[in-house]
């Protein structure tokens, strides 16, 4: 199944360049092959969509999972991999967009010149560590390693200010660990007891190919693992930083420079080139820990977390047996059994670290620009659909429906690609992959802290053109679907609008309610951090969104595994408002009015099974024990079988009666949006 998904999608791409013949004949889209009709729609709609898929499927030896959402970026990849294989073949003019992604993409191919120079590249780097002899000179160090944008013990970011989004601050988060999550330094279960044993085994081999002895590095392994620990006590958990109001502490410099008397703060946003008066300290717990553990902790062992956190932020950069040190940790962590091809690796880097240049070349080729119009007519239609739904709350009043309904059509919408192309000013050698790596960073450094005072600029787009996803981002409330995600099976300019609206329509949905949202609805239009909410809807939005979470605290995974309906109620409330707001603005169309069958399925059928085909999807058991702790979003199947036990259409589509398993009576079908 993953190789006919890799066909469909390189015919999709290969017939992009132009709009699709409007008299083309539509080809199936029903998967019959996937479906299992031996299980009951109303027991495991997930199953029966895609249970004959799910059991036959192979998730391959270097991949966590197969299927649909992040892992079509697998057969994405392959696209982008032909492309930088043609680009790097070629000659081409210096600074072009072709020279620097061919030229960076072949400086890392050449695993040759990589593995001659060894531990050689970050040989200064450790040598700065080594040479380091006080407090002040560790703050330096932190410094010169925040301007090549790697943060170990600072994590500071630039964007809009919660209670002004007019102006870009500063904002400090809690930072310093290695493992997944705080959680994993407490919790005493075998597989976490046995990923913190792979994590200082990890270290301890970083450090020895580093040039300690093996019991040095042992021993240094254990301190920076205990120090981390330290530190893991004072953050948040990932439930408590979804308060937003609780994660937002505005403060003097002068002031936090008082209160932190081991930490120079303005002489480190001086260092850095950044003038600023005032803060945002996210997680102010995380960094009065670090300030009394910068002169209760020895030197020698900061030197060993520096230099411990130094070679795992380098690893994938250096030879062979750093690259190799890394994955078999991330083995233990993921279930993957074996590395991707270095090219695939490759891909990776350069869209991680000059994606907008590649997303120019991929949109060049792949992209089909009658897509972004059809798209944005969903949108548009969804935005009508939601207001709507507002207008017919029974639990809000109408002057709070009043600021919802301004809230929704402030919306900015970006489609496809951005219109002003971010530029990378780096010279890029085909020769030093290492350097160029820097080179990078170093960028990306400049380029933040360049916001630094400046209002937001509300064409920068926050992922790369090529990859499977969609956000909305409540600071300047805007919703992004890259070209990536416009494809099938969330979009296909062929289908018919149930597959369509239950695909991307599901996701446009999704990402227009997380502006309604636990966290998205304490911002306004504007993107401010302020109540526009009446008390008492305010109050009624909660106990609703409670009981999502206690329904969700409900669902297990792995047999026993429970998923955190506190963590990903944000998704959930999105999952559940998106399927409905899809829907009724299907609805609205000519083909949603309709009754005729295709495939052998009813339109509301069709609409269905589309939500379940979107989250086909099927994962290693290592990782999804790692996913339900750190990820906001419910895993696959219970984005399918949870919003449909409160989806109304859904019942009447499939029969879904009493005793089926996933049956709920209709006062037990939670609605919010």
């Amino acid at each position: 199944m993953k190789h006919k998904i890799l066909v469909a999608l390189l015919a999709i791409a290969a017939c992009t360049s132009q709009s699709p013949q409007q008299n083309e004949e539509p080809r199936q889209f029903v998967d019959l092959e996937g479906l299992d009709s031996t299980i009951r729609p109303g027991d495991d709609f997930f199953m029966h969509v895609n249970g004959k898929w799910y059991n036959s499927v192979q998730i391959d030896e270097d991949q966590v999972g197969v299927g649909s959402y992040s892992y079509l970026n697998i057969p994405q990849r392959k696209l982008l991999e032909t492309i930088l294989e043609e680009v790097s073949g070629g000659q081409h003019s210096k600074g072009s967009i072709e020279q620097k992604v061919g030229d960076f993409y072949a400086s890392g191919m050449d695993t040759t010149t990589i593995n001659s120079r060894g531990i050689a590249p970050i040989q200064p780097i450790l040598a700065q560590i080594d040479q380091i002899s006080n407090l002040k000179e560790l703050e330096n160090f932190l410094v010169s390693e925040m301007k090549v944008n790697n943060q170990s013990l600072i994590g500071l970011r630039i964007s809009p200010d919660d209670q002004n989004s007019t102006i870009n601050i500063i904002h400090l988060s809690q930072t310093g660990l290695g493992l997944p999550d705080r959680d994993y330094y407490f919790k005493t279960d075998s597989s976490t007891l046995g990923i913190q044993k792979a994590y200082q085994k990890y270290l301890a081999t970083l450090l020895v190919m580093a040039g300690e002895n093996e019991s040095n590095a042992q021993t240094a392994a254990q301190t920076v693992y205990a120090l981390e620990k330290q530190l893991a006590e004072s953050h948040k958990t990932r439930i408590e930083r979804r308060v937003v109001k609780e994660n937002y502490h505005k403060v003097a410099v002068a002031d936090l420079d008082k209160k932190h008397t081991n930490i120079s703060w303005k002489s480190i946003f001086d260092n850095l080139g950044l003038k600023a008066d005032s803060v945002d300290i996210r997680q102010p717990a995380y960094y009065d820990k670090l300030n009394t553990l910068l002169q209760t902790q020895g030197l020698e062992d900061w030197k060993a977390y520096l230099k411990a956190q130094t070679l795992v932020a380098n690893a994938n950069y250096l030879s062979t047996p750093f690259r190799k040190a890394a994955f078999e940790y991330n083995k233990v962590v993921s279930g993957q059994s074996k590395q991707l091809t270095r090219a695939q690796q490759m891909v990776q880097q350069v869209d991680q670290n000059l994606g907008f240049d590649l997303g120019q070349l991929y949109v060049k080729r792949y992209f089909n620009e009658a897509a972004k119009q059809r798209v944005l007519d969903l949108v548009n239609n969804l935005q009508k659909a939601f207001e709507q739904r507002i207008n017919q709350l029974d639990w809000m009043s109408d002057s709070t429906k009043t600021q919802a309904k301004e809230k929704l059509y402030a919306i900015t919408k970006k489609i496809g690609y951005p219109d002003k192309w971010r530029e990378y000013p780096v010279e890029i050698n085909r020769e030093t992959y290492f350097e160029n790596v820097l080179a990078l960073r170093k960028n990306e450094a400049d380029y933040q802290f360049k916001k630094l005072g400046k209002a937001p600029d509300k064409t920068e787009w926050g992922t790369t053109p090529s990859t499977v996803t969609a956000y909305y981002n409540p600071s300047l409330n805007e919703i992004v679907f890259p070209a990536g995600i416009l494809q099938y099976p969330y979009f296909d300019q062929n289908a018919d609008d149930a597959i369509n609206y239950g695909g991307i329509g599901m996701v446009i949905g999704h990402e227009l309610t997380h502006a309604f949202d636990d966290q998205g609805a304490q911002f306004d239009k504007d993107g401010n951090l302020k109540n526009w909410w009446s008390k008492a809807d305010y109050e009624k939005f909660k106990a609703k969104t409670q009981l999502l979470i206690d329904r969700y605290d409900t669902f297990t995974v792995l047999d026993s595994v429970p998923i955190k309906g506190a963590m990903t109620i944000g998704e959930n409330t999105a999952d559940n408002g998106g399927i409905y707001i899809a829907y009724d603005a299907f609805k609205l169309t000519p083909q949603g009015q309709d009754t005729t069958k295709i495939d052998g399925f009813t339109p509301d059928q069709r609409f269905s099974y589309s939500i379940a085909r979107i989250w086909r999807v099927k994962v290693r058991d290592e990782y999804m024990r790692t996913y339900v702790v750190t990820n906001s979003h419910s895993p696959a199947m219970w984005r399918v079988n949870g919003p449909l036990m409160n989806f109304d259409p859904f019942y009447a589509a499939y029969g879904v009666k009493p005793g089926d398993k996933n049956y709920k009576a209709p006062e037990e079908r939670i609605k919010i949006w």
